[in-house]
């Protein structure tokens, strides 16, 4: 999923605990104040690593670039508007993320406009809990199953194609060996990459006005 020497490897640990764990989180966190209680009862409204961080997952991530946490089961008929409230436990994984990305990228723009002393080290393991956090995003809402951004397209999907389109997951494995073995992966991931960073950038200049 992502090009790094062993340094970055290094570095990205922090990053990559936290952008799995508070992705999970947010799934958990937001079923549950939703009505659906399967999260809490299965031990996965924690900020505990342990309880979300797979570690074939997290060693795959690293070896091959392509890994997974535990999913967070949720149960849609605890739902008082099913289609609405898996949306929005789909959706939350991904702001989650998105907002720790942008913590982290407006802690970068303090340390450079400020001149803070900080190591070379902690000022890498910051860039890559950014680098991390908006990867993580934008790769869960790519529209595969069962991928956030597929969960969120089958609810707005009239009943016959989304029956059809969650079909779709049993193909997801090879699917997800497609884009990785070639640069539909990097050519998807880059330009939304990008398309974030100017965001950021733009609310990190409004901020510091």
């Amino acid at each position: 999923m992502f090009e790094f020497d062993f340094t970055q490897i290094l570095l990205g640990i922090p990053g990559l605990i936290i952008a799995m764990t508070f992705h999970e989180y947010a799934h958990a966190r937001v079923a549950v104040a939703l009505g659906d209680f399967t999260p809490r009862l299965m031990g996965r409204l924690t900020l505990d690593p342990r309880a979300h961080i797979d570690p074939v997952g997290l060693i795959m991530l690293f070896l091959v670039r392509f890994g997974w946490a535990k999913p967070v089961m949720v149960n849609p008929s605890n739902f008082c508007q099913p289609k609405r409230d898996d949306i929005l436990v789909s959706v939350a994984g991904p702001a989650m993320n998105l907002l720790l990305g942008f913590i982290a990228f407006y802690a970068m723009l303090l340390i450079r406009l400020h001149n803070i002393d900080v190591s070379p080290i902690t000022y890498g393991i910051i860039q890559m809990i950014f680098i991390y956090n908006v990867n993580f995003a934008i790769f869960n809402m790519l529209p595969i199953p069962p991928l956030d951004g597929s969960h969120i397209l089958r609810n707005l999907l009239p009943p016959d194609l989304a029956y059809r389109y969650q079909s779709l997951e049993r193909y997801s494995i090879l699917i997800m060996l497609v884009f990785i073995a070639t640069p539909v992966l990097s050519v998807v991931l880059m330009p939304l990459f990008q398309l974030v960073y100017g965001g950021y950038k733009i609310l990190g200049d409004i901020l510091l006005f």
